[in-house]
């Protein structure tokens, strides 16, 4: 079963899949802020209808119309009307960059943390298992995947890296462990690899999928588990630091403070 899943198609379908504790506007326009910001709904892709879009993700229309409409003012849908109009993905007015430091300013430290132990636990046993289970042909098409991802900015890279760890939850052969990483994806992976900014960590991230594959060729499962929980944390750990430098940045660039004429006739 999971063999014939693939990530390009399985990731998109993530992103329409229904919310859990469905049925506010903010879950739906975190939801596809991040795939927007991923790039897993390019710029200038139509979206579902607002019936559509509800549908899909299990919440009422009104919700989903909510989510369009700040959307809208986030200038990352803009909509036309008539025959041929309808929300279109756009990145006008605002850099993706700008997007995903207010998400990851948003976020705190345990939060971080507690993502990267969960993500860990799935990623890492899915890796597990696909060394004990990958057939030869399983091996060849996840070798290819890496000849064809591009790692020159960092939005492919992003793009390479999900598609690699949905492979990987694939050959686990658990539909279980690749709806979690589909889940994971679709909701956290745009913060989760920011770190893929820096050229240097691209290189390395490229390594370790290098080293995750030859993991599984020689089917040892242990060492496929400890570059994936190993890669994880690190990247956690660099979403920490970049967040402290963010709130430094953030308090130097608040005006100074003045003393108002009341307190200064107190002092005198």
């Amino acid at each position: 079963m999971p063999q014939s899943i693939r990530a390009g198609s399985g990731t998109r379908a993530a992103i329409f899949t229904p919310l859990d504790g469905a049925g506010r506007a903010e879950l739906v326009l975190q939801r596809l802020t991040d795939a927007i910001v991923l790039g897993v709904l390019h710029d200038g892709e139509r979206l579902p209808s607002e019936a559509e879009l509800a549908r899909q993700l299990g919440v009422a229309t009104v919700t989903a119309r909510e989510a369009l409409e700040i959307l809208r003012r986030n200038k990352l849908v803009h909509t036309k009307r008539g025959r041929d109009g309808g929300s279109f993905v756009t990145f006008a007015g605002r850099g993706a960059n700008d997007l995903q430091d207010e998400r990851l300013l948003a976020w705190s430290r345990v939060q971080m943390r507690d993502l990267g132990v969960h993500y860990s636990a799935i990623a890492g046993l899915a890796a597990e298992l696909a060394a004990d289970r990958a057939s030869a042909a399983d091996i060849d098409n996840l070798e290819r995947i890496l000849d064809r991802a591009d790692a020159g900015t960092a939005d492919a890279a992003r793009r390479g890296q999900g598609t690699f760890r949905l492979e990987v939850a694939a050959l686990s052969q658990s539909a279980r462990l690749v709806r979690e990483e589909l889940r994971l994806q679709a909701e956290f992976g745009s913060l989760l690899w920011l770190s893929l900014r820096d050229p240097l960590r691209r290189e390395r991230c490229r390594a370790v999928q290098r080293e995750t594959v030859a993991a599984v060729v020689a089917e040892n499962g242990a060492r496929a588990r400890q570059l994936t929980v190993t890669q994880i944390t690190d990247s956690i750990e660099w979403l920490i630091e970049a967040k402290s430098i963010l709130e430094q940045e953030s308090v130097s660039q608040m005006p100074a403070r003045t003393t108002t004429p009341e307190r200064e006739e107190t002092r005198s």
